[in-house]
């Protein structure tokens, strides 16, 4: 039951990505890979930091954090002239 949990949150937490680095969102599919890869990029930083999240909350700010993360990354490297 906990996958279920884990996808809505990479879900919302890609959505939430989305919004605040473009503006809009990307699709169903597109968030929730954003939100997953984001999640572990934020578990991994916040472990670097000593950072560690037990709740549902938690886990979603730290996969937001991740997904911002890894969009503006991204970006970096996908800008046109």
């Amino acid at each position: 039951m906990y996958w279920l949990w884990y996808i809505l949150i990479g879900i919302v937490a890609g959505y939430f990505g989305s919004l605040v680095v473009k503006g809009t969102g990307s699709g169903l599919l597109v968030n929730l890979i954003i939100g997953i890869i984001g999640s572990v990029l934020g578990g991994w930083l916040f472990g670097l930091m000593g950072l560690s999240t037990t709740n549902m909350l938690g886990s979603l700010i730290t996969a937001t954090i991740g997904a911002i993360v890894l969009l503006l990354i991204v970006a970096l490297f996908t800008r046109r002239r």
